[in-house]
């Protein structure tokens, strides 16, 4: 039977989602936990690769069990993980579904701290200086559609395509925070980093609006800014079909 782990996890003390030779990552203490339990090995898959230090609100990974999963399995497996990662429901599914390829719909959201603020620095990126959101906003908009988006893209990766379908892209003033959501079919290695880091000088005064779009029509990484720092980055949401979930 396939099933799709619903989680959460704090990205600070690992090295990104996906397992690694020398480093801890979360997938690495996902699989231990669930094969200790379970008292078999387990390998789970997850949604997509998040990097060093960013975080999830919101993540799935499949495993294959050949038996139904103990009702109290959640409760075990929170138990039994670091106080970092947390399970909030497990979900059977289609034996076909899949976590990475069958999601229609990944969210992100990326959060700026106007000021210096000592309990938020591992959460947010802190900038002292003030922001045009206007601005900020109306180059998100340029992002809207299915587009090349080579200039945000890490290079030298094993991708196919750089063409993705943006769905909505969004900034937002909570208090002291500026938040930014943006929703796509898929997103490339590092883009949304990119993008922030981009729309951010658009928001300081660097870049115009001529400028963000001649920067997304060049497909050129070297023409965009540098990246936003990871501890702002979440993973806040992934869709997939109803009719891969059984029972719901």
């Amino acid at each position: 039977m396939r099933y799709f782990l619903e989680l959460a996890y704090n990205g600070k003390n690992y090295f990104g989602w996906q397992r690694q030779p020398k480093q801890i990552s979360v997938q690495e203490v996902l699989e231990k936990a669930v094969s200790t339990l379970l008292r078999t090995k387990i390998e789970v898959t997850g949604a997509g690769r998040t990097d060093t230090g960013v975080h999830a609100l919101k993540m799935f990974a499949h495993f294959d069990f050949e038996e139904v999963v103990p009702e109290d399995l959640v409760h075990r497996l929170n138990s039994f993980l670091p106080k970092d990662i947390v399970i909030y429901k497990i979900h059977q599914m289609s034996p076909s579904a899949h976590a990475r390829f069958d999601a229609s719909d990944r969210t992100y959201h990326y959060l700026v701290r106007m000021g210096k603020n000592p309990f938020d620095f591992d959460f947010a990126w802190q900038i002292r200086m003030d922001l045009d959101l206007v601005k900020m906003n109306l180059a998100s908009q340029l992002l809207l559609g299915k587009k090349d988006f080579s200039s945000f893209a890490k290079l030298h990766t094993d991708v196919k395509t750089h063409i993705c379908e943006v769905k909505f892209a969004r900034w937002e003033m909570l208090d002291s925070e500026l938040k930014f959501t943006i929703t796509a079919d898929r997103f490339l290695r590092n883009m949304v980093r990119a993008i922030v880091g981009t729309l951010v000088d658009v928001g300081k005064g660097k870049i115009s609006l001529e400028e963000f779009n001649n920067i997304i029509a060049q497909k050129d990484r070297s023409f965009a800014s540098g990246s936003a720092p990871a501890q702002g980055l979440y993973l806040a949401d992934v869709v997939y079909p109803k009719s891969l979930f059984i029972h719901e």
